[in-house]
């Protein structure tokens, strides 16, 4: 997986390894590269969606406030 894979990218190519593995036509070492690399890519997306649910958080929190200025999400703050 690249450095710069956008999310859109991966779950594209999460989509073609999973129709490569379901077509059966790969070699087991193969499959097991695609699987590994599937997981990678899994995890990159959830981390993804984990991150910009908490944006979505600090964003509507700070819209209760009547003061409060929009703050990036930071992920060090986290729990």
């Amino acid at each position: 997986m690249g450095q710069n894979v956008s999310f859109e990218q991966a779950i594209e190519q999460l989509q073609n390894i999973v129709k490569k593995l379901e077509s059966g036509d790969v070699s087991l070492e193969d499959s097991l590269k695609q699987f590994e690399e599937g997981v990678k890519l899994s995890r990159f997306c959830q981390t993804y969606l984990s991150q910009a649910e908490k944006k979505i958080e600090v964003l509507v929190q700070g819209k209760s406030d009547l003061d409060s200025t929009l703050k990036p999400f930071d992920p060090s703050q986290t729990e």
